[in-house]
């Protein structure tokens, strides 16, 4: 029996064995079990920008505060449509060197929200210049700082066409003469981010999110809002969607993104306009940002309930939309578009 009050070599080397058993068990034979794991069918590989983006984003230290794990629990269904697996790091995983491991971007708090999904729920980069530049004006209530390194403050008259020109509102940055523009490093670290949507598993099998307590148990009121008349609930899809650049209360951006409320596109009888913004996207510069499409992003049911929600808000009065009008029109686009 070792004595190691006494003998300290002793002591020494069973703590130098136990750690290197340790980090045998914790770290390389998991990173040798990752050998095995494949990227998913249609998985798309990081283009060169994405891949310099993603050093960027590792450089910035940006999993201090942002998770990359959607986690099979009912409270992470907001952050993805399934649990995350490790076939969705493959392509971000790969190895620097034989001696080096990339860094891991899976996070450990959320002092900022999940990203996994940020692609699809941000998918326009004019929201993402916004974001970085100052994300107080996108989002009030943010406690993220500002990236002002990132960002190049121009004559208006020495900007080039080839210059990525942020649309700060005037609010924000009252310089008329002077132009913000994204430098290239930034807009690597956007085209990263953009990359940032889950793949969608072969079959489109679904994975359910293991379910709280008081979700089995049932509720007196659907989590839906209106999920008892099986519609969905426009105002929470409206928030995880729209609200970031339209804000919660529909005013918008002056300068950024045009607001809903009152406008005369949300209020119109016909909304076939407004659904056809909502599939394709809409590109009103020098007015305003590029909006991007929601037609992969959205069903009819939810592409409805939102556009109904809006023409039913902040003092808009206009006939709500049915699920059966936005499928006819996105047909219709469809037809355009493949003829």
């Amino acid at each position: 029996m070792f004595n190691f009050q006494k003998d300290h070599k002793k002591l020494v080397a069973t703590a130098a064995l136990v750690y290197v058993a340790l980090s045998f068990l914790i770290a390389v034979m998991p990173a040798w079990q990752m050998k095995e794991i494949q990227p998913l069918p249609h998985q798309p590989e990081l283009s060169d920008a994405a891949l310099r983006g993603l050093h960027i984003y590792v450089r910035e230290n940006c999993m201090a505060c942002h998770t990359q794990q959607v986690r099979n629990i009912s409270m992470d269904k907001v952050w993805g449509d399934r649990p995350s697996m490790p076939s969705d790091y493959f392509y971000s995983k790969q190895r620097l060197s034989i001696w080096q491991q990339s860094a891991s971007l899976l996070g450990s708090e959320r002092t900022g929200p999940d990203l996994t999904n940020i692609g699809q729920r941000q998918p326009g980069r004019d929201w993402h210049l916004l974001h970085f530049y100052n994300p107080r004006i996108v989002v009030a209530e943010s406690v993220m700082p500002g990236y002002p390194w990132m960002f190049e403050e121009k004559d208006a008259s020495a900007v080039k066409s080839t210059d990525v020109v942020v649309p700060v509102p005037a609010k924000f940055f009252g310089k008329k003469d002077k132009k913000i523009v994204a430098k290239s490093e930034l807009l690597d670290l956007i085209a990263y981010v953009q990359t940032l949507k889950q793949t969608p598993l072969p079959g489109n099998e679904g994975v359910p999110f293991i379910e709280s307590k008081r979700e089995t148990q049932g509720n007196d009121t659907p989590a839906g809002g209106s999920a008892a008349a099986g519609l969905a609930d426009g105002k929470k899809l409206y928030m995880q969607n729209c609200a970031a650049c339209h804000q919660a209360n529909g005013e918008g951006l002056q300068g950024a993104f045009p607001p809903l409320k009152g406008s005369p596109i949300v209020r119109d009888k016909d909304p076939n306009f407004m659904v056809r913004v909502v599939l394709q996207g809409y590109d009103a510069r020098t007015e305003y940002a590029q909006m991007p499409g929601f037609a992969a992003q959205l069903s009819d049911e939810e592409i409805a309930a939102i556009i109904s929600h809006e023409r039913a808000s902040w003092g808009n009065n206009a006939a709500p939309v049915t699920a059966e009008t936005v499928k006819a029109i996105r047909e219709a686009v469809m037809n355009e578009n493949n003829p």
